[in-house]
């Protein structure tokens, strides 16, 4: 029985074995999950930034037809939390995801104080459930700090920041400084999602047959890889020891392998090439970078030994492939055979330690 098969058949007749598996996992905290904005946000913008926002969205915007009617209204969101046993979501984008491609500074910022707006009414309607992600413009660094902040001060949580920059401003450049110093210094977790930047997506449209799937998969893989790197390498948490970062929607079997790999040819290399970094990048990793998990029944195998403290569930929800309405199936499928204590962290315990959400979660 194939993987895909085995959670079809789990979802279809469950077992007593499972039955009793999910009457004992704990409410969920998905850390990828996103919102469906409005068209009247990118209302709120000032002219001529609007005209420009709208002529992007209407090339490369990720809009969906046929989403539930949680993914804007935050009522209808909690009646499907409450049917799928999630306890809370960290909350992206969804048409502000291509935003992050938008070439224009302005139009970019304005779009992304009009969308944090609107978040930040969402998530007030339930504080307990819904912690959106600040989504900032990097173009202006000392803008992007100043719109981090303003988005605390809302009540949203840390920094979203493209995964694939714009080619003259590189991760290995100290552009990024002030507002990784920043985010170390308020405890803000800086955010990179998949499909966000200067990245295949915005061609991904025009892509036929096979080269689809190297754009869903190789190239896509690709741009997680160079970010982290890049992090990494350039030396950014040994400046900000306090930083963290999150690969959201990245999964995570490819992880092992690849930081493996580094720590090998940094150890190769080290005593004859400047590596820009004095310690093992796994250990940099280990120390500062978490990562979510969705549908990686491979990368879930490797939990036994690896990423325990690391990695994070996410549902994907409102999107084709989310795993509601039977996440809790989801997780027993892939983490059921994990001791009780380590399935609490990756569910739940790591992300209400990484964004330090204890107390806000049993706030009335």
């Amino acid at each position: 029985m194939t993987e895909a098969r085995g959670l079809a058949a789990l979802k279809e007749r469950p077992d007593a074995a499972m039955q009793a598996a999910l009457a004992a996992l704990p409410p969920l905290f998905s850390t990828d999950s996103h919102v469906m904005e409005p068209r009247a946000v990118w209302e709120n913008m000032p002219s001529p930034q609007r005209e420009t926002l709208h002529q992007w969205l209407s090339e490369i915007g990720f809009r969906a037809d046929k989403l539930p009617a949680g993914a804007s209204d935050p009522h209808a969101r909690l009646l499907d939390q409450q049917r799928d046993g999630i306890q809370a979501e960290i909350l992206f984008p969804n048409d502000g995801m291509s935003v992050f491609g938008l070439p224009d500074p302005g139009a970019q910022h304005a779009a992304f104080q009009a969308y944090n707006d609107w978040l930040a009414a969402f998530c007030k309607t339930a504080p307990q459930n819904f912690f959106g992600v600040t989504c900032v413009s990097v173009y202006d660094i000392e803008a992007a700090v100043k719109e981090m902040y303003r988005g605390l001060d809302m009540g949203l949580i840390g920094a979203m920041v493209w995964q694939v920059p714009d080619p003259a401003l590189p991760f290995t450049s100290r552009h990024y400084d002030p507002l990784w110093a920043a985010a170390a210094e308020a405890g803000a977790p800086v955010h990179m999602h998949i499909l966000t930047g200067h990245s295949y997506a915005l061609k991904q449209k025009q892509s036929r047959g096979a080269d689809k799937i190297r754009g869903a998969v190789n190239k896509k893989q690709n741009d997680t890889v160079n970010a982290l790197f890049d992090l990494i390498f350039s030396g950014v948490f040994d400046r900000h020891p306090k930083l963290r970062v999150v690969l959201a929607e990245s999964e995570c079997g490819w992880l092992p392998f690849v930081l493996q790999q580094w720590d090998y040819y940094f150890e190769r290399f080290r005593a004859k090439e400047d590596l820009g970094i004095t310690r093992l990048p796994s250990e940099i990793f280990n120390e500062h970078v978490y990562c979510t998990w969705l549908e990686d029944y491979s990368g879930t195998r490797q939990f036994t030994w690896w990423g325990q403290d690391n990695l994070m569930w996410s549902n994907d929800y409102p999107h084709f492939n989310m795993t509601f309405p039977y996440s809790r199936e989801n997780v027993v499928h892939h983490i059921g055979n994990l001791p009780k204590d380590v399935q609490l962290k990756l569910i739940r315990d790591n992300a209400i330690r990484l964004y330090g959400l204890a107390s806000r979660l049993q706030e009335k």
